[in-house]
């Protein structure tokens, strides 16, 4: 048997909600679309833990977070822990990376064979939290709804060109080259992440449209819960109400954004068909987290609601009818789904217990409405770790600083009514308790993340005397790059953009 081709598509903060495959109405990514027409559609696919750099490690790992010790955006991810790279360099694979991993450590590779271009953020623990202390932190704010709309040029739109770019070559270097091995090519990008900016093309495409505005508008301090309310402090948010043309200017640069993506992912299709490798590919399709785009008031991600939470899943195998699967999904399945598709057995790996499932062995099966999915959140804002179980129609959120938080998704798909408290609910509630107390060690995990923290504080603060270390991929100390490296104001440097020049009338 030939194994297929592998070419796995990233995108960043895009929520499910956004695309026509779940919904909805507005956006235009035809690319998108048709391979949702063409594949399979994973109706309720969920990230293990809402934030950038930990759920890109639990994905490569198909481990949660708290099991390989990456909380936070500035956490090392372990050389020693095997990823999908490593495991199909292993069955035979060419392995490489376009784009962002935003992977924390000295190992910028973790089993890739080759990278394609540098990363976009800090490789560093620049953005280390410290609960209890965090100080004055340069977070996001007022500025990603206010300061939103068309621009010429950013930083984000040059790192997903050179994205772009680079896999299209890598690709045609494949078909020149004598290496017979089928490849694993993974593109990420960092699109549709605030500043919620594009281009003017992408935005006329919805001159005329109208865009949505959220469901569920702003909530008043005393309406949200605990986390929410953490949250909204954070960014300087809590009791904002935007107007509604702020919100739905932003909300279209969302989507422009996305179409801007979308074509770019329709000229890696383009490249595959042109080298011949467009029947023999797997093409698989997700994000990284998803996007409360101004649902509840609340922006960004950080929390487990489901425009937060919930991602696009799209898979292509060859020969393969489109179908849509019903049974839960996360992105922990996605190591043992690539390499069911690289080994084309029910694969199961013999180094580690791994969190997920091949979601091939979903397609046509009858569904699993109770398969249990799990998330964490152990970053900032919070001084306990979070978690939630995602169990049929219901929604369980603990912490042991916080109300719980349960919702029926089913009967209230925008999680308006928390029913944790409701008598008649009681023993669900200990049933997941029993479930959250089955699956982490909430004392120890705890004093793990705290104990980091530490550490990598300490290390911070030595970055203040002498040369600032640089491991960001192919980079020294001392090269200036146009990629935020923790210098400076991260907000700054995410709205320094060129304007759209009007001509004069």
């Amino acid at each position: 048997m030939t194994s297929p081709n592998i070419l796995f598509i990233q995108v960043d903060q895009l929520t499910a909600a956004s695309l026509r495959a779940y919904g909805d109405t507005v956006c235009h990514a035809p690319n998108l679309d048709r391979l949702a027409e063409t594949g399979t559609v994973f109706e309720t696919a969920y990230c293990n833990f809402p934030l950038c750099a930990p759920s890109r490690f639990s994905m490569a790992a198909g481990q949660l977070c708290s099991t390989i010790g990456a909380y936070d955006n500035a956490a090392e991810m372990p050389a020693s822990i095997p990823t999908y790279a490593h495991y199909l360099r292993a069955a035979g694979y060419q392995t490489a990376l376009s784009g962002k991993m935003h992977f924390i450590g000295p190992d910028q590779y973790h089993g890739f064979e080759k990278r394609l271009t540098p990363d976009l953020y800090p490789a560093d623990f620049s953005w280390v939290p410290y609960w209890g202390d965090e100080g004055e932190r340069d977070t996001n704010d007022q500025r990603s709804v206010l300061v939103s709309g068309v621009c010429e040029r950013s930083v984000q739109i040059d790192f997903d060109e050179m994205v772009t770019a680079q896999a299209i070559q890598h690709l045609y270097n494949i078909a020149r080259s004598d290496d017979t091995r089928p490849f694993f090519l993974q593109v990420s990008y960092t699109h549709p992440h605030e500043p919620y900016l594009c281009r003017k093309e992408y935005w006329d495409l919805y001159e005329g449209v109208d865009i949505p505005l959220p469901t569920v508008p702003a909530l008043s301090a005393n309406e949200h819960d605990a986390h929410s309310r953490r949250l909204l402090t954070d960014f300087n948010m809590l009791d904002m109400q935007f107007a509604d043309k702020d919100i739905a200017r932003a909300r279209r640069a969302y989507y422009g954004s996305i179409s801007y993506i979308d074509e770019m992912i329709g000229q890696l299709f383009k490249t595959l068909d042109a080298i011949g490798k467009a029947e023999d590919t797997a093409i698989i399709f997700t994000s990284d987290h998803g996007e409360m785009l101004g649902e509840r008031g609340m922006w960004f991600k950080k929390h487990f609601y489901e425009r937060a939470l919930q991602v696009p899943l799209l898979m292509k195998l060859p020969g393969q009818a489109p179908t849509r699967v019903s049974t839960p999904a996360s992105l922990v399945d996605l190591l043992p789904t690539f390499m069911g598709i690289a080994t084309g057995d029910a694969w199961a790996s013999e180094v580690e217990k791994l969190e997920g499932h091949d979601l091939r062995q979903t397609v046509g099966a009858a569904p699993e409405p109770e398969r249990p999915v799990f998330a964490e959140y152990l970053a900032e804002a919070t001084p306990t770790p979070i978690l939630m179980i995602r169990k049929g129609n219901y929604k369980f959120i603990y912490s042991r600083f916080d109300p719980a938080l349960l919702f029926d998704l089913a009967n209230d798909p925008n999680e308006r009514t928390n029913i944790a408290t409701d008598p008649a609910h009681s023993e669900r509630v200990s049933e997941f308790e029993k479930l959250v107390a089955d699956k982490w060690d909430i004392d120890t995990l705890t004093s793990d993340i705290v104990d980091s923290q530490k550490r990598r504080r300490l290390i911070v603060e030595g970055y203040k005397y002498g040369v600032k270390p640089r491991w960001n991929h192919a980079e020294e100390a001392t090269d200036e790059v146009i990629w935020y490296r923790g210098d400076g104001g991260y907000n700054e440097w995410a709205f320094s953009f060129l304007p759209v020049k009007m001509s004069a009338t």
